[in-house]
């Protein structure tokens, strides 16, 4: 919003590094990055994948402007050699990532990275900070979303967002995780979504009486009359004055269409079942009773559990912030780098966790799915050379407890490729989808899930598994590295 190009988007050793490998003449190595998250967020069973068509605008418009180059020669740290091979900067390397809005789980590369290391080392910054806001977004939004159970749900957090962009992406991708529309509305104009809104306490207080501010409001807006009630007392005047201009307007013959009203504060459970009841008694079953106020996925699963009597839920600050998990974790690590011979040699990085230590070479991921169903049976991490042929059993195992172990019989299965081209020796193969068909998209991915998957609460974790020939490459490198 406040600058030409993202490509200063990146934290400083990332250029110093670069600055490295050109002096020492690496410049073109080739090498390999996977860009994966270790973690799901909000003690999920899934993610979701987001973010990739602002990541493909950063890389199709990756340059250095003259004022960038003005300013990093000012810090005093960059040979003029380097600075003019930033000067003619532009991608020229393969980039293969998981379509937006795909159901994702930890150790799959969403994103891996072909290119020389002075272009791949560059864009790792830039990259995790785009993927990792909507992706942790879009999934708090399927939370979000699952348990409203089929209500809908308003992405209403602009104003509680960390600065502009968060909650201009933030709404996108609360969007792609299911909301079905939102209160921001340069991100409807931005990205084609539905925006929806009512009116603030302030509008019913600018009148002499609360039947007044209603009543005008009615009178601009009379195919969207959603009112705010809890200005002054729900039940005692907001809905009695709400239900007497709804009356009204039935009385004069015009329709009622996108009617009802809002509750902002109070004990929701309590307010939806008297109001529902007192709307239902003056013959208006039909109006929507809407909340809004610091809902998250676990207020709303709690005041359904109580019978809340409300069809359309506003979730701005925990959704827009993901509060109860505010980072996604997503790591940019290398895999393979060119050897001597020219061809990729895998490379794998150690460590005391398990989780941290890395899967090495280039990969595929596998996902399978089973026949009868169309459910989600497991996702497989391969090299990128591998094949599976569905006429053939095909046993999978848990790669850190390999004795859990599950067989496939052909027929009984199907198999997907999750990665797709985006880049091509630089050149854009990939057009992003519009984003209301990312969602639909990702509601169909959702679909493929089991419920079991998708509690709030201790889910099931879906099997991620290494094929065969990655698992011994693993082994057999953990132990040449230890001496073993």
């Amino acid at each position: 919003m406040y600058y030409d190009n993202l490509t200063l988007l990146t934290d400083l050793y990332e250029l110093t590094m670069m600055q490295g490998y050109h002096e020492t003449g690496l410049s073109n190595h080739q090498v390999v990055f996977d860009l994966y998250y270790r973690k799901n967020p909000s003690g999920n069973g899934y993610a979701i994948a987001a973010g990739l068509a602002q990541a493909i605008d950063y890389i199709a418009n990756l340059h250095f402007a003259p004022q960038d180059l003005a300013y990093l020669e000012s810090l005093g740290q960059f040979t003029p050699s380097f600075l003019e091979y930033l000067r003619h900067f532009q991608f020229s390397g393969d980039i293969y990532a998981i379509p937006e809005g795909t159901v994702v789980f930890p150790g799959e590369p969403l994103l891996r990275v072909h290119a020389p290391i002075i272009e791949a080392q560059l864009l790792e910054t830039a990259l995790l900070n785009i993927i990792n806001h909507q992706s942790l977004i879009a999934t708090k939004a399927a939370r979000v979303v699952w348990a409203a159970a089929g209500d809908a749900v308003i992405e209403m957090g602009l104003r509680r967002a960390q600065g502009p962009d968060a909650g201009i992406y933030g709404a996108r991708a609360a969007i792609i995780g299911g909301c079905q529309s939102t209160s921001n509305v340069l991100a409807g104009q931005m990205f084609q979504v539905p925006v929806r809104g009512t009116h603030a306490h302030s509008w019913v207080m600018s009148f002499s009486d609360e039947l007044t501010a209603f009543r005008e409001y009615v009178k601009i807006f009379p195919n969207a009359c959603t009112l705010l009630v809890d200005t002054y007392d729900t039940l005692k005047s907001g809905v009695p004055n709400a239900i007497q201009v709804f009356r009204e307007i039935k009385e004069s013959g015009k329709p009622l269409r996108s009617y009802g009203i809002r509750l902002d504060s109070g004990d929701f459970a309590y307010l939806s079942k008297k109001a529902r009841k007192m709307l239902d008694d003056a013959g208006f079953t039909d109006a929507v009773i809407s909340a809004s106020s610091d809902l998250d996925e676990n207020i709303i699963t709690t005041l359904k559990l109580q019978g809340a009597k409300i069809s359309l839920w506003g979730v701005g600050t925990n959704l827009i912030t993901s509060m109860d998990c505010p980072a996604f974790g997503g790591i940019y690590k290398l895999a393979a780098e060119e050897g001597p011979d020219g061809r990729l040699e895998p490379k794998i990085k150690l460590s005391e966790n398990p989780e941290k230590v890395t899967n090495p070479g280039v990969k595929k991921i596998f996902r399978l799915y089973d026949t009868a169903t169309g459910k989600i049976k497991a996702d497989l991490i391969a090299l990128a050379d591998e094949t599976i042929d569905t006429a053939k059993p095909l046993t999978i195992f848990d790669p850190l407890a390999t004795w859990k172990r599950m067989t496939l019989q052909p027929g009984a299965f199907t198999v997907r490729e999750l990665l797709a081209p985006v880049f091509l020796q630089g050149r854009q193969v990939y057009q992003s989808p519009a984003t209301m068909d990312i969602r639909a998209y990702c509601q169909q991915e959702l679909n493929t899930l089991w419920d079991e998957h998708k509690r709030l609460v201790n889910p099931q974790i879906l099997p991620v598994d290494l094929s065969q020939k990655l698992y011994d490459l693993k082994q057999r490198m953990i132990q040449e590295i230890r001496g073993e």
